[in-house]
């Protein structure tokens, strides 16, 4: 997602109502008429690669990370970041195929996409790749719950295989929702300053429903990933004191959170004010009553801002996972050194159901 800044190149297309062209007005800023664009092509094309580079070794290091371990708990957590990952990625790369042309070589939209097919394909890669990170935050939050809080009940029910599943059951309802406008319910429409398609703000039915129902989404993603985390956490520092052996963390699970901890973070200040945003306006639409066949200026100018606030959660994603390894954290702190697993901070237990489910946990 991102690379949105660029000069509009035609301007009438708002003389277009019934188009996904027809609800902006690319005239806003007496800027938009100079030769200068609103962002250098070359600024934005740098940017793109910087993130699609920093996913790139991302991937790399959590792939050279999987090969290593002997966790099955771990197996699995690396498996949702190798997705999310994967996901920041192709959300970039998607995305430039379509914005990066248009910034050197400014085509009319109209004219290249008169049936808003590319519009379209655009403003579904916007919601599916913005909207994946966000559930997929969620998933991995909710996974680390129950590994943290119920150790035992999940020593033999996750694997590779099963978090794949997992990871492609969000990709395929990130899908259905995105292909919603296409179906009818809403559309996508093209968005100040005239290089990116994504939801329509107006109050019409179809729009209202599908704004919310992309918005209260991301909002429950966020907030159940601070449930899910905020619990995790205290759980653990409550075991680690109850045992009173701080001797006997270990970096597995002081690993993961942090990594959980600090992509919750990134998610909530780049997507919670664009979020909060979209109902706001649409909740606001709502009480006044009055039809609207264009979008505000202040509306596309803000939509604009926050829009590239939600980029950088894919720039910064990565260097998650990047610093906030187990290597890094322990030059940062060398007292992070392996410890007994999580299971020996809990009560003894019988010596073969011991036995078992350490065997269970060194299988990948």
């Amino acid at each position: 997602m991102g690379w949105e800044d660029t000069e509009p190149p035609n301007v009438s297309l708002a003389s277009q109502p019934h188009t996904c062209f027809g609800v902006v007005n690319l005239s806003l800023s007496p800027n938009v008429t100079q030769p200068k664009a609103i962002a250098s092509p070359w600024f934005s094309t740098a940017f793109g690669l910087i993130g699609l580079c920093s996913n790139l070794f991302a991937l790399y290091v959590l792939l050279s990370s999987s090969r290593q371990l002997s966790s099955r708990s771990r197996s699995s957590f690396l498996v949702f970041l190798c997705g999310l990952v994967v996901t920041d990625f192709m959300g970039l790369l998607v995305t430039a195929a379509v914005i990066i042309p248009y910034h050197f070589t400014k085509f009319n939209w109209a004219q290249v996409d008169p049936g808003c097919h590319l519009c379209n394909f655009l403003g579904f890669s916007m919601v599916f790749f913005g909207q994946c990170p966000l559930l997929l935050g969620a998933t991995m939050a909710g996974e680390r719950f129950v590994g943290i809080n119920r150790p035992f009940s999940r020593s033999t029910s996750v694997s590779k295989r099963r978090a794949w599943a997992i990871v492609a059951t969000v990709w395929g309802f990130s899908c259905a929702l995105g292909l919603l406008p296409v179906l009818g319910l809403g559309r996508y429409t093209l968005q100040y300053p005239g290089s990116w398609c994504f939801l329509t703000l107006l109050p019409d039915a179809g729009n209202v429903v599908f704004c919310l129902l992309f918005a209260l989404l991301g909002v429950c993603s966020v907030l159940l990933s601070f449930v899910f985390n905020t619990v995790s956490v205290v759980t653990l520092c409550r075991v680690y004191h109850d045992r009173e052996s701080v001797q006997r963390r270990r970096d597995s699970e002081v690993e993961m959170m942090v990594q959980l901890v600090g992509i919750m973070v990134i998610a909530t200040i780049c997507w919670m004010p664009l979020l909060i945003f979209i109902i706001q306006i649409t909740l606001q639409q709502l009480r006044t009553g009055e039809p609207l066949h264009m979008l505000p200026g202040q509306t596309q100018q803000l939509l604009l801002i926050y829009i590239r606030m939600v980029t950088w959660n894919q720039i910064l994603d990565p260097w998650v996972y990047i610093l906030f390894r187990r290597a890094v954290l322990q030059r940062l702190h060398p007292g992070l050194r392996t410890r007994p697993s999580l299971l020996s901070l809990y009560p003894v237990l019988n010596p073969s159901l011991r036995r078992k489910l350490t065997q269970e946990g060194r299988l990948q």
